[in-house]
Parts: C-alpha cells; structure tokens; sequence
C-alpha cells in the first residue's frame, strides 16, 4: 500500500502527535507498506529529506507558542506526491496539513483517514475568553472539517465518546497509539542511575516524582507544584523532577521558587528523546494532573519503565493505570497525599506495580498498533466502514 501522512507537526518539536506519527510509520514500514510523509517545514523554505516533505510555513505564535502556518498549498513537492497516487491518505492535524491532505484526495480520488489526537476544549482559553463558546466552536468546527473523511481512530474511548457528543457520524475506530517498546526496556543499572541522580542534585535514597512532557499550561503541573508544596513536609526526602521544556517553563520555575519549594523541584528542561527513558528511571512515582490528553503517551511509556502511576482521575486513563494495582487518581490535593501514603506506604508494593505497569504497557507496543491501522486502511479501500461504526 501507498500511505501518504500528513501532520502539522513531525521532528520540528517532540510531543504525542510526533511519536505516534513516527511510531505508526515505523511500523507501517516494517508490515511492507511505502510510506511518505507531507508536514510544515520550521522556516520560509520547501524542501525533502527521504520520504519526508517539509512545505514552507510562517509562524503564528501570537495565537499559540510554536504553532506554524502552511505558506503555500500549491507547491511542486506537493505535485510530486499527487504523482505518486496514494492509495490511503492518513491525516493527523485538522489545521494546516489536512487542506494538503484534502486537495491531493481531490487530485488523487484516496480516501482520507484521520486521526484525532487533540481535545481542543483544553486549549480554547488561548484563542477565545469564554470557555463555553469555545466548546461548542471545537464540536462545530470538528464536525464540519471531518464530515468528508472516510474513517476518523480515536486513540481512546475518550476521545470517541468526546466525537459522538460533538455529533459526529462518520466511523470511529478506537486504536491506541503505539510506543517502540524496545527504548523502553532498557534498564539504567543502579550505579547509572545513583550517577544521573548525584549530576541532578539527588540522593540515591531520595523518593523521586517524576513528570515528563511539554510544558504547557493545559498540562497543569501548576497544581501538582501547589500540592506537592502543601503536602510534602521538607523533612522528607523527596524530590519532584520535570522533564521537559514548552512555554509555561519559567512560569513553573517562578511559582516553584514562591512557594518555597525552589530547592525540592528539578527542572531538567529538553532531553534527547532516545534517552527519555532513562529520566523516567530516575523517578519512583510518574505524577500527572493533567486533563486535557486524549490517550497519555508519557502514561504509557512511564508504565513501560516500571513506575507505579499517580495521576489525576480522567477516562485516558482507563485502559492503562488499574487502581491499587499500578497506581492510584485523585481528584484533589487531599486525595494525592493519600495517593503518595498508599503507594510509599507498603515497601513490597512498589516491586509488584512495577511489574505490573511493565504488563500493561506491553499491550501498547507500535507493531499491534500498526497491524490495527492497517486494518483501518482496509476497511477504508474495501468500502467496509459500517463495520467501524
């Protein structure tokens, strides 16, 4: 099969949308299939680099930091690719990217599937004031831009249940997003990781909660520095780590160091991606109060590294944390304290959730996820999409 990816965002930043793109490409790769991908470039220049087309495009931060914009639609890089013929458009941005998907369906007759990677609701108070319009601006405007596809995958049942309600009624598929479990099998020896903890400030005996992803506000470790201040005690030896760089970053050193707790909190800022695994190794705990993820990659790989998870309650987490067996939510700061008490409380407890997150986050791995796209895809060309319904 021709497969034709087409993203907003690709290797210009490391997010959810960049990894399971190049995961599901990996994998579609390995099944046989020929795959090119059309994205932004980070600058005013076209170019191609292997199977990857980078169309020029201009920044619009203003609306939302690092977003860029297509500059061109028409573009001999994008003639190149009509050439080609895709058999399978698979788009995975409803902005910039998917009028390129669209216009080469139109030139080509391949049907488009599309991914929905992002719950745009978490992420309307940048662009609009009132949170109650802005909802029913993402469920208008979802509709309208995917009523043409063919098959949309939901990464979770969130995320369907989510397009359902925005009326929604082309066929969903829900297909997890896979992660190359390989990476994250590695495992640092002790002496490797009492060396990365001492070059970060920590002990070997410290407990570590560890946080790794974009800095964004929709992520809101705002809160979890609140409750990590007013719970933990400084006479515990224990460290909160934040992996990661994005635009709230030196909002989140600020609030850090005004609520006293500047000298308990690492901010490591970027890491190399193919040495993330090795920062969630140096942690205990994988903490998260965010909401606004449609399936929680990190959840998925920090499980793959053996960490008990403690995360605040949302339905992205229903397929990957089993309660009081490799974790625990909360929905307060009350109920985080009692998280952490539950999960330090019992010494042979940690081992088994440990074994226990590596169990379910084998069930995530990309070769299953590229074997259920494909299926996708199949359906799409053989016109089965009531079977997806």
């Amino acid at each position: 099969m021709k497969i034709l990816i087409t993203t907003d965002l690709y290797t210009t930043q490391t997010n959810g949308v960049v990894t399971s793109v190049q995961n599901l490409t990996n994998a579609l790769l390995a099944r046989g299939h020929e795959v090119k991908i059309l994205t932004l470039a980070d600058g005013i220049h076209s170019y191609r680099i292997g199977s990857v087309y980078y169309i020029r495009s201009v920044s619009i931060g203003a609306i939302y930091p690092d977003v860029r914009m297509a500059a061109a639609y028409h573009h001999r890089l994008i003639s190149q690719l009509i050439q080609w013929k895709p058999d399978v458009i698979h788009s995975q941005c409803e902005f910039f990217s998917f009028q390129f998907a669209h216009h080469i369906a139109k030139e080509t007759g391949a049907p488009i599937v599309h991914t929905y990677h992002t719950l745009y609701e978490q992420y309307v108070g940048y662009v609009l004031p009132f949170k109650g319009v802005g909802e029913k601006a993402v469920g208008t405007l979802s509709r309208i831009r995917l009523k043409e596809v063919k098959a949309v995958i939901a990464p979770t049942r969130k995320v369907e249940r989510t397009l359902r309600g925005y009326g929604l009624e082309v066929p969903v598929r829900v297909v997890p997003s896979g992660i190359g479990m390989e990476q994250h099998r590695i495992r640092l020896t002790a002496e490797q990781r009492e060396q990365k903890r001492r070059a970060l400030g920590i002990g070997p005996r410290t407990r570590v909660l560890v946080s790794v992803g974009r800095l964004g506000t929709e992520k809101k470790l705002d809160d979890l520095l609140r409750y990590f201040a007013a719970t933990v005690d400084p006479s515990e030896d224990i460290r909160f780590l934040i992996v990661g760089g994005g635009p709230a970053g030196t909002q989140l050193r600020k609030l850090a160091q005004s609520l006293g707790v500047g000298d308990r909190v690492v901010f490591t800022g970027m890491v190399p991606p193919e040495q993330v695994q090795e920062y969630y190794q140096l942690g205990d705990v994988f903490v998260s109060a965010s909401t606004s993820e449609t399936q929680g990659l990190t959840y998925v790989e920090a499980a793959a590294n053996g960490l008990p998870l403690l995360c605040r309650k949302d339905p992205c987490l229903e397929d990957v944390m089993i309660p009081g067996e490799n974790g625990y939510d909360f929905e307060d700061q009350d109920q985080f304290r009692q998280g952490l008490d539950r999960i330090f409380a019992d010494p042979a407890w940690l081992p088994q959730a440990a074994e226990r997150s590596a169990q379910v986050a084998s069930r995530f791995g990309k070769e299953a996820f590229g074997e259920s796209v494909e299926a996708v895809y199949e359906l799409v060309l053989q016109g089965g999409m009531e079977e997806m319904s």
